[in-house]
């Protein structure tokens, strides 16, 4: 019988990308539409440095997916069944090769890649391709359907250990142990949000990070329209370790993605812990982290992302319902509001500097750029306009509250300022 017989007669996509690659004698490597690996034939060894990538990561570089959608190449292989021949890119490690869409039902499945290095495929070769190709887009979507079907189980407990939807820890791990789900022994859950509807292709992003992120490290994740939410899996004796691995993850999705976009998500980190019904609780900790910081839009950076450091910021909201609905003002606050309107000077901003420091005159001269001396000549004006008294630590903590509100939410500002 004819290879393309045994090809279109197999039904496991890594029989099939053997029989190809003995056909043609040239490496094979076949990744469904996301680029991810789904066979390689493991008797050719003359893999590219970029082939090699990919078959130890399980996904192709993302610097190549950048280059293949700049260059217009993957918009080529959606609209058009023939074969693209991509041209070497010897700074990449990426020999020539051909590469052809495989298509089922009308949609995009994956990509067959064929590499040619100093042996281009003849016309024959190409049409012997084409030809089997329609049957490859149904066996990827085969292996899609059976993969989609174990992670969607899989999904579906995760969203009930979240929801508090199970009767018992053990029943849970019984269920998680069929659908292979594995199970951290130290966790925190992290929930990004989108800041509106129309920034939720950054979640695209997300998933991409996350997906190189994760590696050869533990972590579940789940995406809504403008959520995803993950767990972290941490060591068990490593304190802390999950907490780590957030602060990492959302560090490198900063670097990785441009500032105006990386500060439409909101972030919240719930806290660690080693119990898995209190993953509902590390997701709800989460939550609330989202809510308070999509209550007050800070500026970058200005709020504690972890529920753990989320401190006074946890009772801004009631804070500011209490005082809205009893008309309330802070006297010494409105007088330094009104100096600055009127003699353009910045005792406000000064105060909150000082008191977020806890009254270390440095530290605070060198975040506003002044010097000590100017420093201690506006503390001194403040004392004058105010019945502040720096001593008092409730009139301190009470005061800092009131001008994370002032400077956090323009609601409240606009009412300080039609007060006067």
């Amino acid at each position: 019988m004819e290879v393309k017989e045994l090809i279109l007669q197999a039904e496991d996509i890594h029989k099939a990308t053997e029989l190809i690659s003995s056909k043609l004698h040239k490496p094979v490597i076949i990744e469904n539409k996301n680029f991810e690996l789904i066979s390689y034939s493991s008797s050719m060894e003359e893999f590219d440095l970029t082939q090699q990538k990919t078959i130890l990561s399980k996904k192709c570089p993302i610097f190549i997916i950048d280059r293949l959608k700049k260059e217009g190449i993957v918009q080529r292989l959606d609209q058009n069944p023939d074969p693209v021949r991509v041209a070497s890119m010897e700074d990449l490690g990426f020999h020539q090769r051909m590469v052809i869409g495989a298509k089922h039902l009308g949609h995009t499945m994956g990509y067959i890649w064929i590499q040619e290095s100093e042996n281009p495929m003849q016309q024959d070769e190409l049409s012997f391709l084409e030809e089997i190709t329609p049957h490859l887009g149904k066996l990827i979507y085969d292996v899609y359907k059976r993969v989609n079907a174990k992670e969607g189980r899989r999904e579906e407990l995760l969203w009930k250990l979240l929801h508090h939807e199970y009767g018992s820890e053990s029943q849970f791990r019984h269920d998680a142990s069929m659908a292979k789900l594995t199970l951290p022994e130290r966790f925190s859950v992290v929930v990004f949000s989108v800041t509106a509807p129309h920034y939720n292709f950054l979640l695209d992003y997300l998933e991409e990070t996350v997906l190189q992120f994760g590696g050869k490290r533990d972590l579940h994740y789940l995406k809504t329209e403008f959520q995803m939410i993950l767990v972290l899996h941490g060591e068990l004796k490593e304190e802390y370790s999950s907490r780590d691995l957030s602060r990492a993850l959302i560090h490198e999705l900063k670097s990785n993605t441009e500032e105006d976009y990386f500060y439409n998500f909101l972030i919240g980190v719930g806290k660690e812990y080693t119990k898995l019904f209190n993953m509902r609780k590390s997701f709800l900790e989460a939550l609330e982290v989202i809510e308070t910081a999509n209550f007050i839009t800070p500026r970058p950076e200005s709020m504690p992302r972890e529920f753990s450091k989320l401190g006074i910021y946890r009772y801004l909201a009631a804070l500011y319902e209490k005082n809205s609905s009893e008309d309330y003002y802070s006297d010494d606050l409105l007088s330094l509001i009104q100096n600055d309107s009127e003699k353009q000077t910045d005792l406000l901003r000064t105060l909150e500097v000082y008191l977020a420091n806890n009254g270390k005159g440095k530290q605070t001269a060198n975040e506003l750029f002044i010097h000590p001396n100017t420093l201690n000549y506006r503390i001194k004006q403040i004392q004058e306009l105010t019945n502040i008294d720096f001593n008092d630590f409730n009139m301190k903590s009470y005061l800092y509250t009131e001008l994370l509100l002032l400077n956090n939410v323009h609601s409240y500002y606009q009412r300080y300022k039609d007060a006067l």
